[in-house]
């Protein structure tokens, strides 16, 4: 395993998936979240989030591998929709959030709408890189090295966008 931060520093290693939605029911209605961002360059991100009536500021370095820096910090949701509405990068990323347990860990699916809708991904974050866990039904493949999955990415060239 390659680390890029150093001891008790906080990163975020992270795998990514394609849903296979023949096969992924929801367990529930899960939560609407809002993103964009201030910053979304290959080196660094600053995204604001609103999750249901909570606020999010995150900041995350650049990945390697599948390991990147990543501070979070609470804010006002009135601020986070303050910065949504006047400060953020267009167009916004807006997802239905479902958290589900499978194999003992959590996964997160997203399901996105607007200029990402028919976009469905899993991600599940991990403890190392070699870190082992057993894959959903539901997973058709693996995109934790694409880019274009990105969320920040996202923006730039939507999903509805992509010659598929």
């Amino acid at each position: 395993m390659h680390s890029l931060a150093m001891a008790n520093e906080p990163t975020e290693i992270e795998r990514k998936f394609l849903v296979d939605r023949k096969v992924w029911v929801p367990e529930g209605p899960g939560t609407l979240y809002k993103q964009g961002y201030l910053s979304s360059t290959k080196e660094r991100v600053v995204r604001v989030r609103l999750e249901g009536d909570a606020g999010k500021l995150t900041i995350k370095g650049a990945t390697q591998g599948i390991t990147r820096v990543e501070l979070e910090y609470p804010i006002p949701a009135e601020d986070a929709e303050l910065m949504l509405r006047t400060l953020c990068e267009r167009p916004l990323i807006e997802k239905t959030r479902h958290k589900e347990t499978h194999g003992g860990k959590l996964w997160e699916i997203d399901v996105f709408h607007g200029d990402n809708d028919g976009l469905v991904m899993a991600e599940l974050e991990l403890s190392s890189e070699d870190e082992t866990f057993t894959w959903p039904p539901w997973i058709v493949e693996e995109v934790s090295s694409d880019p274009r999955y990105y969320n920040s990415n996202l923006i730039a060239a939507p999903y509805k966008s992509w010659k598929r």
